[in-house]
């Protein structure tokens, strides 16, 4: 057991240390952010100038969504080459180096990405956030409660996106070329996640059902317990909900990767 955590430990270590390699590339990533939070934030200022509440955020809630849904995208990688990288190593053949290791390949990405998203929460979702919440009138929860209901509900939104990555480069195992299913996953889940609009934005029974979707729990969900507009006034309905698309996409994955080397070993791989 011990050595099992001590080895997450040093593979987060190393996403970590990966990213933090590349500083100017943390510097130029938080410019974007800066620039795209702000681009959001005037969009919805004049949305607002027409509305008092919109999907149940008020002006605050939307300005807290703006910079929020910048910082989250960092720390759950709606970018990036984690939407790639498994997918390139299958189809270099790499992927049979990979699966000869004493190290369960699943959780040896899975603790590599958490350093990656460490990396990312502290030099760039957190200094962006603050920037927004000194230049705009964002809601900030003074309730404690909230604050640790929100810090849960991110690492959830981490495991549910890990999981759609890891199984989106599985499909490498079939296909001849990744890349319509990793840009069809990518389009998907920035429309269904919450990080092009609000999905309370939706109208009616449709901005229900697309925040029980496990997109949702990868952006949207945290927002919305962040600003106390959960998904059906309940936040144990919301975690419940993320914790269940953790669960059952980290078993597809699973189940999806034990065919994917069983084909390999077939095809002499």
């Amino acid at each position: 057991m011990r050595i099992g955590l001590r080895l997450d430990w040093e593979l987060a270590r190393r996403g970590y240390r990966r990213y933090a390699a590349y500083p100017g590339a943390t510097a130029a990533g938080l410019f974007t952010n800066v620039f795209f939070g702000l681009l959001t934030a005037y969009i919805l200022l004049a949305v607002y100038d027409e509305r008092v509440e919109v999907g149940g955020y008020d002006v605050k809630d939307a300005l807290a969504y703006a910079w929020l849904a910048q910082a989250l995208m960092t720390i759950v990688a709606s970018f990036g080459p984690s939407w790639s990288e498994l997918a390139l190593r299958v189809r270099s053949g790499d992927i049979s180096t990979d699966l000869r290791r004493p190290v369960d390949l699943q959780r040896s990405l899975a603790s590599q990405d958490v350093g990656r998203a460490v990396y990312q929460a502290v030099f760039r979702a957190a200094p962006q956030f603050v920037f927004g919440a000194l230049v705009f009138d964002v809601t900030i929860p003074a309730d404690v409660g909230r604050w640790l209901l929100f810090a849960v509900s991110v690492c959830l939104a981490l495991a549910v996106s890990f999981a759609v990555r890891f199984l989106v480069n599985l499909g490498a195992f079939w296909l001849l070329d990744y890349r319509g299913t990793m840009i069809l996953a990518l389009v998907v889940s920035h429309m269904l996640s919450g990080l092009i609009i609000p999905l309370t934005f939706f109208p009616g029974a449709l901005a229900e059902i697309v925040r029980t979707l496990p997109f949702a729990a990868m952006l949207q969900a945290p927002i919305d317990l962040y600003v106390g507009e959960p998904l059906g006034g309940s936040a144990a309905l919301v975690l419940g909900l993320q914790a269940a698309w953790a669960i059952v996409l980290v078993l597809a994955g699973r189940a999806v990767l034990r065919a994917g080397t069983r084909k390999l070993v077939i095809q002499g791989g």
